[in-house]
């Protein structure tokens, strides 16, 4: 192997581990949290608002992926999260599906950066591309852009959601995954749909670009309206609806509008009765990564009495919170909504 080759080996020697909610029990520290001030606090009523909304047999479960936590280990955090039947649908930015998991099924990996800081423009000539602290090889990369162009190739051409083009990578992935456990395919098993409203913004992206080039009179699209529309038919079917939401953007936006555009079509439906929001970002920009969850209550998207926000880091918390789910709340006895159902006579 080159020097350079050999370079790149060593960098990319130490891969992501993911976290393992089922192997520890982090309830009795949120608990204690509880006694406690500050963010602390904040996050054990947020445990306390996610148990009620998993015990609440009316309510429909969301959860929101933004940022990069997937890639720093929490893949499987969300994935548990589906198979044990607390999440019912997922709204997420293309990069969490498709660049972080989709990527891992296909066998590559994420890697720890090295603990001294590497120049960017050594990351660059050795084609490592950098997510904070981790490591992502971009020929790998590239190879799951043009996985998904290989995919497309082979669908009916015409407009499609998001959510009907990742249920149908779920499926691909039955027979094709060299890493069987990714949050895809655990939500294709369990019928829970994905939707990424911004989805052209990841490997996806590259990848139907790359497809709708070499045929532009007969290719896939993605419809963002369609993901709107049927995102709202999940209102519209469960009144009752919480939200537990990893970062804010699109996807925590998309998620609390579904209210407002029930009421443009002319149906009167509940606000989103539970909210919980792990962000860092700040309200005094005038943002908040799309509004707090205090301010939302103003347009109507999200009722006040059990919404909690923890500024914290997602992948220090969100791992918490989830084996506190998984060790303590009432998920063995909820009923699955599939809710992947309501759309099936459409696709």
């Amino acid at each position: 192997m080159s020097e350079r080759g050999n370079r790149k080996a060593d960098l990319l020697r130490h891969p992501i581990e993911h976290c393992d909610i089922t192997q520890f029990d982090a309830d009795p520290i949120l608990q204690q949290m509880g006694g406690m001030s500050f963010s602390a606090r904040d996050a054990a009523r947020a445990r306390d608002i996610l148990h009620t909304m998993i015990a609440d047999e009316a309510c429909a479960v969301i959860l929101t992926l933004a940022g990069s936590s997937s890639a720093g280990g929490c893949m499987h955090v969300w994935r548990d999260l589906v198979r044990h039947n607390m999440v019912d649908a997922i709204v997420a930015t293309g990069a969490a599906v498709i660049d972080m998991d989709f990527f891992e099924a296909l066998g590559f990996r994420h890697y720890r950066g090295a603990s001294a800081g590497v120049p960017d423009t050594e990351l660059r000539d050795l084609r490592i591309d950098r997510i904070y602290d981790t490591y992502i090889d971009e020929q790998e990369l590239k190879a799951c852009d043009f996985q998904i162009k290989a995919i497309a190739d082979e669908m009916a051409p015409g407009p499609r959601s998001s959510r009907a083009f990742l249920r149908d990578l779920g499926r691909w992935l039955e027979t094709h995954a060299k890493k069987p456990d990714s949050l895809l395919a655990a939500a294709h098993a369990c019928e829970v749909p994905i939707f990424c409203p911004a989805f052209s913004d990841s490997s996806a992206g590259f990848g139907l670009v790359a497809h709708q080039s070499e045929r532009p009179q007969s290719h896939v699209a993605i419809d963002s309206v369609a993901d709107f529309r049927e995102l709202t038919q999940i209102k519209l079917a469960h009144a009752t609806t919480g939200l537990f939401m990893i970062g804010g953007g699109v996807p925590k936006n998309f998620a609390q509008d579904i209210v407002v555009c029930a009421e443009v079509l002319g149906h009167e439906t509940e606000m989103h009765k539970y909210a919980v929001q792990i962000t860092v970002a700040d309200s005094r920009d005038g943002g908040c990564s799309s509004s707090s969850l205090e301010e939302a209550g103003s347009w109507g998207k999200v009722a006040e009495e059990h919404t909690q926000m923890v500024f914290a880091e997602a992948s220090m918390i969100a791992p918490l919170l989830a084996s506190s789910l998984y060790h303590h709340s009432a998920w063995r006895a909820r009923r699955p909504r599939r809710l992947q159902r309501l759309f099936d006579a459409a696709d």
